[in-house]
């Protein structure tokens, strides 16, 4: 990437209700170039909730979501990229062919010449043409991680990112991230493993009574 990430991120009094029940409310944050928010809570309060409704997969029950320092006519959607649960690797395909498939999907017709690098993030160079119905559960989560790099976008949304991955592909992970906050990135993460490197923020979603500043400086002891 040749410039740096602009774009800021803002919730406002946003609420979620799922099966005719509401997991939150007057949920409210403010994030800039480089911040990071962790997201934390016990299942069923609201984590995958909160960032489907943020990549726009999920409609709002109430408030907004807004992006800011970007092009004003581009929906908030085409600036995030989202992993969640499921890693959406297609089988038939090679670990090479799903990156070039969503590089393909990404970008539309352009071209896209940073292949290597997002087959290295992870270290799925040499598995590069294997076929993805033969990978470990922890290799296909790797190379739902690698689109992440396939195109770049300031905004991630990391949902449990961090299942099925050993040791030392968490602390590449947590490289990762700090890097995409380096170059301005905004990451959103929601985990129960720790990272290796520490966010800005923390939301922790079971603490909402039903409402809780979400900024939480990391100095203050939070990710402890």
């Amino acid at each position: 990437m040749s410039t740096p990430f602009t774009a800021t991120l803002e919730a406002r009094d946003v609420a979620c209700d799922r099966g005719g029940r509401r997991l939150f409310e007057n949920l409210s944050f403010s994030l800039e170039p480089g911040d990071g928010l962790l997201v934390q809570g016990p299942n069923g309060t609201g984590k995958t909730s909160l960032m489907r409704q943020i990549a726009g997969l999920l409609p709002l029950s109430a408030g907004e979501v807004s992006i800011g320092g970007v092009d004003a006519d581009i929906p908030l959607a085409e600036f995030c990229h989202y992993v969640g649960h499921l890693n959406g690797v297609k089988a038939s395909l090679t670990v090479r062919e799903n990156l070039s498939f969503w590089s393909r999907f990404l970008h539309g017709d352009s071209e896209w010449d940073d292949m290597e690098t997002a087959l290295d993030v992870f270290g799925l160079t040499e598995i590069a043409d294997v076929a993805a119905g033969f990978l470990s559960a922890g290799q296909k989560r790797k190379l739902a991680l690698s689109r992440l790099f396939a195109c770049a976008r300031p905004i991630w949304l990391l949902d449990e990112p961090s299942v099925s991955l050993d040791a030392a592909s968490v602390e590449r992970l947590g490289r990762a991230i700090k890097k995409h906050g380096e170059a301005g990135g905004i990451a959103i993460v929601s985990t129960h493993v720790p990272l290796a490197t520490p966010l800005s923020y923390t939301l922790d979603l079971h603490r909402l009574d039903p409402v809780r500043d979400p900024h939480l400086d990391a100095s203050e002891g939070d990710l402890a």
